[in-house]
This record gives C-alpha cells, structure tokens and sequence, in this order.
C-alpha cells in the first residue's frame, strides 16, 4: 500500500523560548508570557512547567507554585516575524503547508522540492534550519496522515522527532493513552475513564454504534483514529472568514475613556491588516473579557462593507454601550466577518501525486 508522507512542526515552548533567545538572562529560568498578578498564561518554558505551570493557567495560581517565575509581557510582533521566517523554510522544502498557528504546521512533502526520499531525513533538516537560523528548537512527528503526525511531534519534545511506520501503527494507536489522542480533551478522556477506555486498544475494542451512541458524531473520528485512519489532507490554502485584533492588558482598563482609547488603537490597527490583504467586511464584533474572566461580545452587520478605522472605531463605542455591566477590563478584541474573501474564493490547485513507498530512513 502506498502512503503519503506527513510532517508536523511545532515549535518547543514558542514564545517564552523567543524571550529566553533574546534575552540570555532568563535561559535556563522558569519564564511564563503573560500572566501576572491578573493575567492569564500564554507559554510557559520548560523550566516553568516543571513546577505544573502551563498556558491558560491564571497568572496567580503560577506564581502560587512557583514564586520565583518570571513574567514576561507578550511581544506578539515579534512572535509573528520569527514564524515568518520559520515559514519560508518550509515552503523550501513544498507548497502543501497548513499553518495551524504561529508556532505549528502541517507539511505534505510526498512530492517535495528537494526531492528528496526520506521523511525523516526532511524533518531532521527543517529542524537544524530552524536551530541554525533563529536559534530555537523545534519537534517534529512523521506519518502517514495529520494525526499520527499530530502525535508523533508531542513523543519526544522538545528538540526532538518521532517517526510513526505503517507497519507500527496498529500497535503505536493500542498503547497509546486516551489522553494523548490529539482531539480527545480533559472532559471527554475523563468520561472515556469512566467507561474503562484508558487506552487505544480498549476504545478500538467499541463498536461503530457504541461510540456514536456515546459520542454522537465523534464516536466516528474515535472509531477511525485509532484504526489509523484519518483521511483529511494537508490544506494549503484556506478561505479566510475573518480577520480580528486582539489586545490583553497588562493592567485592567477601569473606565471608558481608557476603553475608547485602546479601541481606537486596535481600529487603526485592524484597518492595516484589512489594508494588506485587501479585505473589506460587513459584520463588525466587539469583545470584552473584563477582570473575572466573563466575556461580552456583540456585532452589528450592515448592507455596505466597512471601510476604513473611523467606521471601526465609531461602531465599537457603540456596541461598547450594550455591555450589560461595568468592571474592569482585561482584554479588548475588534474582528470582522461576512467578508469579500467570499467573492473571491482562493481555489487550491489539486495536485496529482503518485505516492511513491513511505521511506523514512
């Protein structure tokens, strides 16, 4: 049977690794971004999560467990322009690339421009590219499908790769622990616990009809995965359905007038990003998540496309005056939907490829 030839890319501890490169005094160091007293965590290094710190996690609960964690303010341009060149190295090596974020990638390199054989080989040489060119370190999975890549990349982290066979994958997906099925969260494994499901072999011994009576339709993705079946492609090239700024406060905005002046930022800020790509859109969504985690979102559509940061700006004092209450603030966000990307739908050229046998060494 032939195969294609899947890689995934994810960078080690993304953005508190950039922060520990460009500032040497905090290598070797539990560094969280973000969080603080009031914030939420977005990376934690490796240091860090040592003492059970991990992203998501409320700033004070990270400095409860380790109280001599340093915390850094998000540099988010910064981020974006390291992933950018991490990018180009990619499409050296193919086309077919599915960013899944700043710090994470599909790649499909059955055909690569390099023409080269080996998978394996591929992901060991985009890895020291990415060493030798931003000084970071990434891990890398390589299989048959984005699954088992998915997997494969979280098995020998950091600065490391994992190569998932065919003739290993029955016996990798019966071992493998429930929790570690990318797209089975906290909530759902522990219901799958519940049932005696604690690993691949005992969810692969259900039925079709049990797991679908269980799971509803994802009792069919369980049912397939751990089969190794998985059947979605390496997508290049994705519709885009909206294009938002968001911005977390360091410190909580406690009345309007702060508001409206962060608003009026991220309105010339949202318009630059609309200007870029050429994108225009109807449907403008304000977001506020306030000091207690709760958040407030509204939207206001109309018949003409938005033009410019003054229509943003003006629409989301608006919609600012239908919160339903006053506390302070901690993120505010401005995105915009209903676009004309829908107009003018980017079409991916569907390549022919004969697979050629999966080599990995």
């Amino acid at each position: 049977m032939q195969h294609r030839k899947i890689i995934h890319v994810d960078m080690d501890a993304f953005y508190a690794s950039v922060e520990q490169h460009d500032n040497p005094e905090l290598r070797g160091k539990p560094v969280c971004v973000g969080g603080g007293k009031y914030g939420v965590v977005a990376a934690a290094s490796y240091e860090a999560r040592k003492f059970g710190i991990r992203s998501a996690m409320p700033g004070r609960m990270a400095m409860e467990k380790c109280p001599h964690l340093i915390v850094v303010k998000p540099r988010f341009q910064r981020y974006k322009e390291i992933s950018q060149q991490i990018r180009n190295i990619f499409y050296e090596y193919t086309d077919l690339v599915e960013p899944l974020s700043l710090d994470e990638a599909y790649l499909d390199v059955t055909e690569n421009k390099k023409e080269m054989e080996s998978a394996n080989e591929i992901a060991r040489e985009i890895r020291k590219r990415i060493f030798d060119e931003t000084g970071l370190t990434a891990s890398a999975g390589i299989s048959i499908n984005k699954f088992l890549a998915k997997v494969a990349s979280d098995y020998n982290k950091p600065n490391g790769q994992k190569t998932i066979h065919p003739s290993q994958i029955i016996e990798f997906m019966e071992e493998l622990p429930i929790e570690k099925f990318f797209g089975i969260g906290k909530v759902t494994a522990n219901k799958m616990h519940e049932l005696h499901i604690f690993k691949g072999s005992d969810l692969k011994s259900k039925s079709l009809e049990q797991l679908t009576g269980l799971f509803g339709k994802s009792g069919i993705y369980y049912y397939n995965v751990v089969r190794g079946i998985h059947k979605s492609e390496v997508k290049p090239f994705r519709i885009q359905k909206s294009v938002g700024v968001e911005e977390t406060y360091w410190e909580n905005l406690l009345d309007e007038e702060a508001v409206f002046k962060q608003l009026k930022i991220i309105s010339e800020d949202l318009e630059s990003r609309l200007n870029k790509k050429e994108i225009k859109g109807k449907s403008l969504t304000l977001k506020i998540k306030y000091k207690d985690f709760s958040v407030f979102t509204r939207s206001k559509t109309q018949e003409v496309y938005y033009e410019n940061a003054q229509d943003f700006f003006e629409t989301s004092q608006k919609l600012w005056e239908l919160r339903p209450f006053d506390k302070p603030v901690r993120l505010l966000g401005l995105s915009l939907s209903n676009l004309n990307t829908m107009e003018t739908k980017l079409v991916s050229v569907q390549l022919k490829i004969n697979f050629p046998d999966f080599e990995y060494e």
